[in-house]
């Protein structure tokens, strides 16, 4: 059964994909709760699998020279055990910072972060090219991130 939130729900979600590491008394301040009652819906959330981990966002650009990459991939064999290969080397390498599945001409679509280019080149051709099982992918180097996030847009009544 999906979690139905109410319009209090709502709010405090919105407020915990925005900053989670604010204080229980400063979120019940904005949807006008106690903090005990905001940590009993906060304790709910996460019962109900709607808040799954609490992170810490960095600014790659604070940490020094960032190159981010998309790249499109297309596996040579569509077989189960091809694809959970993939996956499986996509999870286990850290500068993989997101991969997808897609539906249409490429399998996969994975953003990459690295230092540099030539980083970004050295990792997609030892993700990539060295795999026997990929067709064909594109490195696609990112001039500018636009916007990135990864909130989730509420239901609404």
């Amino acid at each position: 059964m999906a979690f139905v939130p109410d319009s209090i729900d709502r709010r405090l979600l919105r407020l915990l994909q925005e900053d989670s590491g604010r204080s229980l008394r400063a979120l019940g301040e904005e949807v006008g709760l106690s903090p005990s009652a905001v940590q009993r819906r906060i304790r709910a959330y996460r019962a109900a699998g709607v808040v799954t981990r609490e992170v810490a966002v960095l600014d790659p650009e604070a940490l020094g020279p960032t190159t981010l990459a998309v790249v499109l991939v297309t596996l040579e064999y569509e077989s189960t055990e091809h694809h959970t290969a993939f996956r499986a080397r996509m999870l286990a390498e850290s500068h993989v910072q997101q991969c997808y599945d897609l539906a249409g001409q490429w399998d996969y679509a994975a953003v990459l972060v690295t230092g540099s280019l030539s980083e970004c080149r050295a990792l997609a051709d030892r993700l990539f090219r060295d795999d026997q099982n990929v067709r064909r992918y594109d490195t696609l180097p990112v001039l500018d991130s636009i916007k990135t996030g990864s909130t989730v847009p509420l239901p609404q009544p």
